[in-house]
């Protein structure tokens, strides 16, 4: 790589870490690389880059196998994870059980971003990476993505590139960390470790990586599926100054999406706890409130004794075709090794995540609900005003349909956002959500919302994140999503 790439910034100038991710944010059409650069690069990862994934039966899979009586579904290492019945148990309000598969991974595995100054600008390291599960196959991936099992080489591959940076003998200065959880309807207490880590280092870059400004990134996020979930939460964590930045800048750009809204998204960004419709204190009460009143059980079962699930050969799947399927892929493409089999999770429709927005005393706030999920450590996270797979109220009546489910389907002026993006394709096959930001004005039943919501400014919301187990991974990719809109 060229001499400007491994050489350190010169710029004089100490700036605290919001400030510069801030300045970073600003900088939409790159400094190190061009946007035209990168599009000719990532065309180029495109075509080399490539995966072969084929159907293989469950019980076909090599490497793993059935536990006696169809259990559960191991990998024969014991390691990586594992597919495993759970039966769910809820006694609080509007009481409910249910049985169903959880994909059981308790390792913690690590999400980081590398960070570096190019002529006073922060930059980060993101990667071209191709997953068995992706639709689009190649996606912008963190600096590292892997799993413990992953990085300890329990699969005999590759050593992940650039992994001693986040590691502690090799760890640079940590702009952002924070453990994170992912889907509580599909994982069983799955968390990974959202680092953000800068490095004065000189960095040797590999063919699929570049250095990318904040704003270039924010910019991607209005491509479908092109930048991945485990980008979109780390990204969710850094953090943003609204005040303090070098060159007087004072909100938006000028070239922003929608610059009224965006305008209205820096004000809220910057609100003081004070102007929102709950202060802090409040919120954590409510939260905590929730956890209390909604007992959750979680216990194991056979994945033969589930009730209206049927275990194959083939397959593990709803009776009626609802909510997802368990299959076997067989894997041929350029990663830590050339070959795997390995069984992903198939939801059977594209779900629906979106917030719902509005102005209280002149500041936009967001409208979070306090979202129950099974796979959850600590019961219920902040989750998005409506999150849902449609085909399970494919026949449902209106009143048994989520809160604001049909408002947001039903919207089209007032639409902030709306873009199609891939969740994890290293557990997921073809695991798409359309995300959307709705600006819901004055709607009635928006203004005084059931209790299982509350009204939250984006700043907010912003340092929530910085807290373990309170921002479901959905809500957190709204999160950065918003921030692409200024």
């Amino acid at each position: 790589m060229s001499e400007i790439l491994s050489r350190p910034s010169a710029s004089a100038e100490v700036l605290p870490d919001g400030p510069r991710v801030t300045r970073s944010g600003l900088a939409t059409e790159g400094v190190l690389t061009t946007n035209e650069e990168f599009a000719a690069w990532l065309g180029e990862r495109e075509t080399t880059d490539r995966m072969t994934v084929e159907r293989v039966p469950l019980a076909d899979l090599k490497g793993w196998h059935f536990t006696e009586g169809r259990a559960s579904l191991v990998h024969d290492s014991g390691k990586f994870f594992s597919i495993r019945g759970a039966d769910v148990t809820s006694t609080g309000p509007g009481p409910r059980a249910w049985q169903q598969p959880l994909i059981h991974q308790p390792e913690v595995g690590i999400l980081g971003l590398l960070a570096k100054e190019f002529g006073g600008v922060l930059h980060f390291l993101m990667q071209a990476k191709i997953e068995p599960g992706n639709r689009r196959q190649l996606q912008l991936s963190p600096t590292v993505q892997a799993t413990r099992s992953n990085y300890t080489k329990v699969h005999g591959g590759a050593a992940i590139p650039y992994l001693d940076h986040f590691l502690p003998e090799g760890r640079g200065r940590v702009i952002a960390d924070v453990l994170q959880s992912e889907q509580g309807a599909w994982f069983l207490g799955k968390r990974n470790r959202n680092m953000v880590v800068e490095t004065t280092d000189e960095i040797e870059v590999r063919d699929n990586f570049r250095w990318l400004t904040y704003g270039q990134i924010r910019r991607l996020l209005a491509v479908p599926n092109l930048v991945n979930m485990d980008s979109r939460t780390v990204l969710a964590c850094v953090p943003i100054a609204t005040d303090g930045l070098p060159d007087g800048s004072d909100g938006p750009l000028a070239d922003a999406p929608d610059p009224e809204f965006a305008a209205e998204l820096w004000h809220s960004l910057r609100a003081a706890d004070a102007d929102g419709r709950h202060t802090d204190a409040e919120i954590s009460a409510w939260l905590n409130d929730v956890r209390v009143d909604t007992p959750l059980a979680v216990g194991p079962i056979e994945l033969t004794g589930l009730r209206e699930w049927q275990v194959s050969d083939d397959e593990i799947a709803h009776r009626q075709g609802k909510h997802f399927r368990i299959i076997g892929v067989s894997v041929r493409g350029r990663r830590e090794v050339d070959a795997w089999q390995q069984p992903l999770l198939a939801p059977v429709d594209v779900g629906i995540v979106a917030f719902l927005t509005r102005r209280i005393d002149g500041v936009l706030h967001v409208l979070m609900r306090a979202a129950v999920e099974p796979g959850f450590l600590d019961v219920v996270e902040l989750g998005p005003t409506v999150q849902c797979s449609p085909a399970t109220y494919a026949d449902a009546p209106p009143e048994r349909r989520p809160r604001f489910y049909d408002y947001v389907l039903g919207a089209t002026d007032n639409v902030r956002y709306d873009v199609l993006l891939s969740e994890e394709g290293g557990r997921f096959y073809h695991a798409e959500c359309r995300y959307l930001v709705v600006d819901c004005g004055d709607l009635p039943e928006a203004l005084e919302p059931h209790p299982d919501f509350r009204w939250m400014t984006v700043r907010q919301l912003t340092a929530w994140v910085q807290h373990r187990n309170c921002v479901n991974v959905q809500a957190r990719t709204l999160l950065a999503c918003l921030n692409s809109l200024w």
